[in-house]
């Protein structure tokens, strides 16, 4: 069994010595967040798991009580809800790029922005890892604990190599590129200095597919990257994110903003020529300056003591390497008030944001979803961390849509922006179609 008669007993225990209305415990486990997702995902209607790189890995399944809000206010409606929570506790945040939420059938179930508490859920920090129950009032928690008694050890993700599937873009390579030759002129008219254009694929498959065997992938292909899943019912939103969008801890805050791509080498030599070149390019640099004066701008009335290099470094990934800018400072404020500082950055809307959100909402023509939205951790006390929902596909059954997009500014090429977005595509094209 996943979890011993002795770890159950003592949860048991624990609930009983409790009253009141909702009542939440934990006990230390030596147990891995994703197994207990993998093990027990198809027994709930709800399953969740982020894990960032060296930091805090947190699974959860069940649903004790949601916070879903839509609306400019979403931010700050979640926050105002999860502050009655006890502290210690970890909610699974997740948002859509678009305030007022996904509008297409693909979507169905995920809200703008909603904050879940789960009833099981496991976190693990630095090695040690805690199982924390939450049991609505009114339960007395019995049917909880059995079912978690039946969960078993997930085995081996084996990884099948089949070629019986189909791609299609949406839309064809031929129309974004029209679209993004639209976005220079208007660029060149003075409409914007930026605006990210993103693009679907849908794969299809002969077989349904197994979503968190497919996310324990993510996790060991791309292990310097934020691994995410989200089920609701039959749909899971998944991915291998390389950008933080804000991480709050005490009162000090981080991020560190992508922004300007370009692919890995074929050795050393040539992967540090490419690292070079995109150092040196004038179109990425400023599309990477853009992106870091936004985000520091907007922080500068919420924070103190902003910091970050003069220059970009390069974060280097399996597929593509980004121009990086780590930003670091302080703040009295909570998580999820500077995600809504932040959200939507320049990273994944443009500037100036409403030129650029109204080109996108008038000429993209595809349903984003939480696709460059933000997904991850939040405590009731306001710490946190949210990843960019980057790299990224959206699961049902036996299809899948996967997302990529870029930043559009003054001198980007129809055909090298193809290209990158290939690139972007390829983490999870190469998982869903090497099969």
């Amino acid at each position: 069994m996943l979890i011993s008669r002795q770890t159950l007993s003592e949860l048991d225990q624990a609930l009983r010595a409790v009253s009141g209305g909702m009542r939440i415990v934990s006990v230390e486990v030596d147990l891995d967040p994703l197994d207990l997702v993998r093990a027990g995902s198809e027994a709930f209607g709800w399953a969740g798991f982020f894990g960032s790189p060296g930091g805090k890995s947190v699974g959860g399944l069940g649903t004790a009580t949601t916070f879903a809000v839509g609306g400019p206010t979403r931010f700050e409606a979640i926050d105002s809800g999860i502050r009655e929570l006890p502290g210690g506790v970890n909610l699974f945040m997740g948002f859509g790029f678009d305030e007022d939420g996904p509008a297409g059938l693909d979507w169905e179930g995920f809200p703008s922005a909603v904050a879940v508490l789960p009833e099981v859920s496991v976190a693990r920090v630095g090695g040690r890892s805690s199982l924390t129950v939450a049991v609505r009032p009114g339960s007395d928690g019995r049917l909880l604990l059995s079912l978690l008694s039946a969960l078993r050890a997930p085995g081996i993700v084996v990884e099948e190599h089949e070629v019986d599937h189909t791609v299609e873009s949406r839309p064809m390579p031929d129309d974004w590129r029209d679209l993004v030759a639209e976005a220079v002129a208007s660029i060149g008219l003075g409409a914007f200095e930026k605006v990210v254009l993103a693009r679907t694929v849908l794969v299809r498959t002969p077989h349904p597919l197994r979503s968190f065997d497919l996310v324990s992938q993510l996790r060991a292909r791309y292990p310097g990257c934020r691994i995410f899943g989200w089920q609701q019912g039959d749909s899971t939103f998944m991915g291998a994110s390389p950008e933080v969008l804000i991480t709050k801890d005490g009162e000090r805050f981080q991020l560190s903003p992508l922004a300007g791509s370009g692919p890995r080498g074929s050795d050393a030599d040539d992967d540090r020529r490419l690292g070079d070149a995109l150092l040196s390019s004038v179109k990425d640099r400023l599309e990477h300056s853009i992106v870091v004066e936004d985000a520091v701008r907007r922080l500068e009335p919420v924070g103190k003591g902003i910091t970050h290099p003069s220059y970009p470094v390069l974060h280097r990934f399996a597929t593509v390497q980004h121009l990086a800018t780590p930003i670091t400072g302080t703040s009295d404020r909570r998580v999820l008030e500077l995600a809504a500082v932040l959200h939507p950055t320049a990273a994944v809307g443009g500037s100036p944001q409403t030129e650029a959100l109204a080109f996108i909402a008038k000429q993209e023509g595809i349903d984003r979803g939480w696709y460059s939205g933000g997904i991850g951790w939040i405590e009731p006390d306001g710490d946190g961390e949210l990843a960019v929902a980057l790299r990224c596909a959206l699961v049902r059954g036996d299809r899948a849509i996967i997302y990529a997009g870029n930043g559009i500014v003054e001198g980007s090429l129809p055909d090298e922006e193809l290209v990158e977005t290939r690139l972007k595509l390829r983490p999870m094209l190469d998982l869903l179609t090497d099969r």
